[in-house]
This record gives C-alpha cells, structure tokens and sequence, in this order.
C-alpha cells in the first residue's frame, strides 16, 4: 500500500515564505513524477508544479518565479517552496503522485491535503 504524506502548511502574511513537504511511502519501485495541485473555496482544483523522475518541471502561470519544487528521490519526498506568498495564493494543497509500485502497476495518489492561508 502507498500514501502520501504531507506536511508543512500553515497560516503566514502576505510576502512570507512556507515550505511544503510529501513524502511516499510503501511497495515503490519508481515514482516518475509528483507534484502540487491546490483547491481555493469555490474554485476547481488546479496544478501548481510538477516535477519528474529526471528533473523536468512544470509551474503553473501564477507562481512562476516565486515557488520552487524539487525532489529527493532517495527519500522520494518531493517539496515545494513558497515565497514571496499572497492572498490569493490561500487554499488547500494536495500532494499528488504518480507511483510505479512493486508489481510494476502505474497508480495515481494523492495527499490528504495541507492548508495554506496567507492573510495579513
């Protein structure tokens, strides 16, 4: 069995700095890419970045130059850095995966969601 786990959201003002994490855990033989999406109220759930097993990378418009993902793909624990944050950034974050397991099946995860509020 696989999970993601996230940590590091929290409530900070408009200019400052967080710092997500998600780690996989489980029957894994490779994770080829993982990434962030975010769901404000009353909006759909959209991509944030994504990155892949050989470093390839994807931001959405809205936070490009200000948020920064990597890996460590010893830990298989991706991260996403925050800066620069304002309010419109304010949502719910879901780590998502995508995780080639032990009997070699492609399966898509997703975090349980970790809540980032910018607010002054």
């Amino acid at each position: 069995q696989v999970q993601l786990g996230e940590s590091g959201g929290g409530l900070v003002q408009p200019g400052g700095s967080l710092r997500l994490s998600c780690a996989a855990s489980g029957s894994i033989f490779s994770i080829p890419a993982m990434g962030w999406y975010r769901q404000a109220p009353g909006k759909q759930r959209e991509l944030v970045a994504v990155i892949t097993g050989g470093g390839t990378i994807n931001y959405a418009n809205s936070v490009k130059g200000r948020f920064t993902i990597s890996r460590d793909n010893a830990k298989n624990t991706a991260y996403l850095q925050m800066n620069s944050l304002n309010t419109e950034d304010t949502a719910v974050y879901y780590c998502n995966a995508h995780i080639l397991g032990s009997k070699f099946l492609l399966n898509e995860y997703w975090g349980q969601g970790t809540q980032v509020t910018v607010s002054p």
